[in-house]
């Protein structure tokens, strides 16, 4: 299994407008990507900016490939990102799971 990690930053004041974005679009659109084993939205504040992280979860690098295209390393954005995110990180990282509980 394949752990896919991406952050983002957003301003305080839109923290909770861009975490109901996450939850509704970004959600629905990694859950209804064939071989998405789950998703969690990940929440920080730290002073006047709040770090989002999404763990996504994959069988294998095919099925990432279904929901971010060929280069899977390349972060995917929503065009409803540019309202929220103070930049645009390029890439992702991913991590094989070596052990659950």
């Amino acid at each position: 299994m394949i752990a896919r990690l991406w952050h983002g930053r957003v301003p305080a004041g839109k923290a909770k407008a861009y975490r109901e974005f996450l939850n509704q679009r970004a959600i629905a659109d990694y859950r209804g990507t064939e071989g998405n084993l789950g998703v969690h939205v990940l929440e920080r504040a730290e002073d006047d900016i709040v770090h989002f992280m999404t763990l996504t979860f994959w069988p294998d690098t095919d099925a990432i490939r279904r929901f971010a295209g060929d280069d899977i390393e390349r972060a995917k954005y929503y065009p409803e990102d540019r309202d929220f995110l103070l930049e645009f990180e390029p890439t992702v990282v991913h991590y094989t799971v070596v052990g659950q509980g």
